[in-house]
């Protein structure tokens, strides 16, 4: 199946440089590109896109607002947002994160890197990365003007310890690793907590993961 992606970005060699790297993959295919977040807003409906790479600081319509248009669009329900950080300055990854953005990469990222991620990303998966980029998440969640949200208190203490790990980066196989368990049980582990928590993906599960206290800055 061939993944249709809208590139977003205001700049032009930058969309064009995208453009060039997921066309030559195989399994993807540039369907719309977009100047403005409103235009990709657009182009999600008109293209019929499965995934948005989007940045965040774009003229109109900041990514942000147009990934919380997509997120809350019935109709959109199965596009993906994948959205673009320049890391050193971008102070707005959390506030994609809480629009609906299902992950994040620094634009430096290696070309095989924004390839695969665009993958994990229409697969269903999020994209979360440790590190520095999960502490700056962290910085900004637990920042004053951060809304606080409800707490993990429904959980085990077994799905705490993996909130804790998703949180932080892992996939479902480190986590396995980590806890001693099978990646299946892992898998269940993380179903049953977004289930839970009312989480549509993993993405959401590190907002409350920072947001309750659970993993606080410094802690990846």
């Amino acid at each position: 199946m061939t993944i249709r992606v809208v590139l977003a970005d205001d700049q032009t060699l930058v969309r064009a440089a995208f453009a060039m790297l997921v066309e030559s993959a195989r399994d993807m295919a540039v369907v719309g590109q977009a100047a403005t977040g409103r235009e990709a807003v657009e182009l999600a409906r008109s293209a019929r896109a499965d995934l948005i790479v989007m940045d965040i600081r774009m003229p109109d319509l900041d990514g942000i607002e147009a990934t919380r248009l997509i997120a809350a669009d019935a109709d959109l329900a199965g596009v993906r947002v994948l959205v673009l950080t320049t890391y050193d300055t971008d102070e707005h990854i959390a506030e994609a994160l809480r629009a609906g953005a299902s992950g994040f990469l620094v634009k430096d990222t290696r070309p095989a890197e924004l390839l695969d991620a665009i993958r994990t990303v229409a697969a269903g998966e999020s994209l979360l990365s440790p590190g520095p980029t999960a502490r700056l998440i962290a910085r900004f969640l637990r920042s004053p003007s951060a809304p606080a949200t409800g707490g993990p208190e429904c959980l085990s203490e077994r799905e705490r310890q993996v909130l804790t790990l998703v949180a932080r980066g892992l996939n479902n196989t480190e986590i396995a690793e980590a806890l001693g368990l099978s990646p299946l049980t892992a898998k269940t582990h993380v179903s049953r907590i977004m289930g839970k928590l009312g989480a549509r993906d993993r993405a959401q599960l590190v907002i409350v993961a920072y947001e309750s206290g659970l993993v606080t800055p410094g802690a990846c």
